[in-house]
């Protein structure tokens, strides 16, 4: 179907808006994240990676991306954001801290999504996924992650994370924002390489990878 004239004009709009509102948004994240106290534990799992210059998956639920976006800034991690009116925002904001960003959905069957992270994984450049975005739901491991990491044979890193005082958005994930001077505890899981033969049998996999992230978070809030 052509697109329309007023079409066009509203994608404008939207689009001035996104971008009006990621400004804001990443300013008031900088100064609201330059009181949180963030510890990491288990760190040197996530930092090998950078040394060996050697991809990884990592694997964060979506109602925690705030706090993970800011505890990894400017590493170059690329970021897998829904194309979505909000996805566009976090998207925005996600490059303003140092992220790339790869649009689509690894939960919806968007092949085009999964294709481009294998692209980037083979590259040598690690990515974050949300393996229960974009719409939930909330806290459900869906298999993209893990399909991206058998194509590229790059290993799984869950990720969990605990916060002492937080505002909860009234969205499907409950979306954290750390609230001033809160105390942040990231804990990375151990990386676990993917052995099936066939992508079915990396799907097969996400009840497993779902109770890695629980012990992700246990570690978190030890």
């Amino acid at each position: 179907m052509t697109a329309t004239p007023d079409d066009e004009l509203a994608d404008r709009r939207a689009a001035k808006r996104s971008l009006r509102i990621a400004r804001y948004g990443s300013w008031l994240v900088r100064l609201l994240s330059a009181t949180w106290r963030i510890r990491r534990e288990r760190a040197e799992i996530f930092d090998s990676f950078f040394v060996r210059g050697e991809p990884a998956v990592f694997t964060i639920w979506h109602g925690q991306m705030l706090p993970m976006l800011v505890a990894h800034r400017n590493r170059g991690v690329a970021v897998l954001i829904s194309e979505h009116q909000d996805g566009e925002i976090i998207a925005q904001i996600a490059e303003r801290f140092g992220f790339r960003t790869v649009r689509g959905s690894s939960s919806r069957g968007a092949s085009r999504a999964l294709v481009e992270l294998s692209r980037v994984l083979e590259r040598g450049q690690s990515v974050a996924i949300t393996p229960d975005g974009p719409r939930g739901p909330s806290r459900s491991f869906a298999p993209g992650a893990l399909i991206a990491a058998q194509r590229s044979g790059a290993p799984v890193v869950p990720v969990g994370m605990s916060v002492s005082r937080a505002w909860r958005l009234k969205s499907w994930d409950r979306f954290v924002v750390p609230k001033p001077f809160a105390r942040i505890t990231v804990a990375y899981g151990d990386p676990v390489v993917l052995r099936g033969d066939s992508l079915r049998d990396a799907a097969a996999e996400a009840p497993r990878f779902q109770a890695l992230m629980d012990e992700a978070e246990s570690l978190a809030t030890r």
